[in-house]
């Protein structure tokens, strides 16, 4: 992807987001999502803050009262331009992730080449520029999702930022079947997710190692079906494991102990 695409893909997110956020009246937006403690509003606020701290405007000088949904130091970082924000009315907030997401787009499409291979920080160490737009627009679409979810407007999953997404969790899926479930040496794990784009992605360790393989083998340890959605539920920590497993959401051929296995570890966001 070039990244004029990459950008492309930012300016489609936000402007979804927009979209469909729109008409939304108090009850919609003070409405509980499946991301913990947050609101839909909620939601907007911690992109709002995200694009800010990049533009370099300084986080409120705030200390939110209960910190007791978040898990480390940048969920607790997340919380503050979160909390800081959640007495405003919605309409305030998606007013000013208007105006961040303009300063924020006009300064991408003045990037140069160089720009976009230049080194920063990420939420995930160090790495490029590119890598962290990447991450954003990942980050932008799992809260488009949350609201999607949490107010019954189903869509953003299929297309560009849709195909960006899973491509985020592809990478993620040697990670979550070596390192997290400690799937054994010599065995494959081959997902199965269904949708507008049907993929199989098959996942084998070697040496110790996981990494994609390219092709799927004949007969893996172990074969995990799920949709799209439920995918990335659990990829995100969205939904629990558990509970997904009994609704039957997830399908197994082979293994189904590691199969399990698998889909409780599956979720790698920090």
């Amino acid at each position: 992807m070039s990244h004029r695409q990459l950008v492309d893909n930012m300016e489609r997110v936000w402007q979804t987001i927009d979209r469909l956020c729109t008409g939304f009246g108090e009850a919609e937006w003070k409405t509980a999502t499946d991301c913990p403690g947050w609101s839909v509003q909620d939601q907007i606020s911690h992109i709002v803050g995200s694009e800010s701290g990049i533009l370099g405007r300084p986080d409120p000088d705030h200390t939110p009262a209960d910190l007791s949904h978040t898990k480390n130091d940048l969920g607790r970082r997340n919380e503050v331009v979160v909390d800081w924000r959640r007495s405003w009315p919605g309409a305030r907030v998606l007013e000013e992730f208007r105006e961040v997401t303009t300063e924020r787009m006009a300064a991408l499409r003045a990037m140069t080449a160089d720009d976009f291979e230049a080194k920063t920080q990420t939420p995930v160490g160090p790495g490029s520029m590119r890598m962290y737009i990447a991450i954003r627009i990942f980050d932008a679409w799992v809260h488009e999702q949350d609201i999607r979810r949490a107010l019954d407007l189903p869509g953003g999953l299929d297309g560009p930022v849709a195909d960006h997404a899973m491509s985020r969790i592809v990478l993620a899926l040697p990670y979550i079947v070596g390192k997290k479930a400690q799937a054994q040496d010599g065995s494959s794990v081959v997902f199965e997710v269904t949708g507008q784009t049907p993929l199989t992605l098959p996942i084998g360790v070697e040496r110790g190692r996981a990494r994609a393989l390219d092709a799927a083998p004949d007969k893996p340890t172990v074969r995990v079906r799920t949709d799209f959605e439920t995918f990335a539920c659990l990829a995100c920590g969205r939904w629990d494991p558990g509970e997904v497993l009994a609704s039957g959401k997830v399908a197994f051929e082979g293994d189904r102990e590691m199969g399990e296995t698998v889909v409780r570890q599956m979720n790698f966001m920090i």
